[in-house]
């Protein structure tokens, strides 16, 4: 006779009962995302970094003009007065100067891409926007100074004569001369537009063509136009790309130094005249005072690479926040 047994054996499993599964990942999925956390976190390590390194080499000059670092509109090293007042309102100015030229041309650009043009001259056009971006900001600064400066020269002494006893910010002190138009703060930002024109282009462009199909073909079904379906449909969806476009086209602009450097004329008074010759922005300054500072004076040099870099890290963040908040940006790559 069999032995009893202690205990009764387990019940076997129900056929409607849940299980879970928890799959184990391969090995070279497991390197591939290791490596690609590494990247990303070494990203953020290299711009504190970076951030760390000016704050450091920054504190002497900061710790002579103290807040007035930011309020000062002089830099004479030799007495210890340190300035970005001007040179930050100078580079604001450049920039929006550079928005207002690019926005317009950059969204009918991305509007006639997306929606207008033929298949075979859209991808032309996509490529002719991908190369304007990855040429070198030494070429357009070439560019604006040799051949854009003396054709700007007629139109902003048109803008001041025509539209200066109107608005008093377009007049300039001798009007009636040419060279007072020269190495201004409008002929900068019209070159500078150039440089953020293709980044703003493709931000736009790539927001519009993610505009849903069906709501488009739902549009033109009710009887809409195509003005009319892009104006309901495309440009609502799109306008966080649209805001977020712009503002990396801003912080673009904020940097740029080469093409800025080769064409102003540098001062440190704040003009409200951007027609008029003599302005000046953050980076051209450094450019232009780093070989020849040392001491006190070349750490005011590295707090101003410090603001400026604080402000485009501002300025990039918010864009990409704004886009990636969007219905459009959620699969823009920025």
């Amino acid at each position: 006779m069999s032995a009893l047994l202690e205990h009764a054996p387990p019940p076997p499993p129900r056929s409607d009962e849940r299980r879970e599964i928890h799959p184990v990942p391969p090995r070279s999925d497991r390197i591939f995302v290791g490596a690609v956390r590494t990247a990303s976190v070494s990203t953020l390590v290299v711009m504190g970094l970076i951030g760390l390194f000016l704050l450091l080499r920054a504190m002497p000059a900061l710790k002579v003009a103290k807040w007035h670092f930011l309020t000062e509109h002089q830099w004479l090293p030799e007495v210890n007065k340190f300035g970005v007042a001007s040179l930050l309102w100078g580079t604001i100015l450049i920039a929006l100067i550079a928005l207002a030229v690019a926005v317009p041309v950059a969204f009918g650009a991305a509007l006639f891409i997306s929606e207008y043009a033929p298949r075979s001259l859209k991808k032309l056009l996509i490529t002719l926007t991908d190369l304007m971006a990855a040429v070198p900001a030494v070429v357009y600064a070439m560019w604006g100074f040799f051949w854009l400066q003396g054709h700007l020269l007629e139109v902003s002494k048109f803008l001041s004569d025509t539209f200066g006893p109107v608005l008093p910010f377009l007049r300039v002190d001798n009007p009636d001369t040419l060279s007072s138009y020269s190495s201004s703060a409008f002929i900068a930002g019209v070159a500078v537009s150039a440089v953020v024109l293709p980044t703003i282009t493709s931000v736009m462009r790539e927001v519009f063509s993610q505009a849903p199909v069906s709501e488009r073909e739902g549009a033109i079904a009710l009887g809409a136009t195509k003005w009319g379906m892009i104006r309901t449909v495309v440009l609502p969806f799109g306008r966080g790309g649209i805001i977020g476009g712009i503002m990396l086209g801003l912080g673009r602009a904020l940097g740029e130094t080469i093409v800025v450097f080769l064409i102003i004329s540098p001062m440190f008074d704040f003009t409200t005249h951007p027609l008029q010759s003599g302005t000046n922005s953050i980076a051209p300054h450094i450019a232009l005072r780093s070989t020849e500072s040392s001491g006190t004076a070349l750490s005011g040099l590295l707090a101003c690479g410090l603001v400026l870099f604080l402000f485009t890290l501002l300025i990039n963040t918010a864009a990409g926040f704004v886009i990636s908040r969007s219905r459009s940006g959620a699969a823009t790559e920025i």
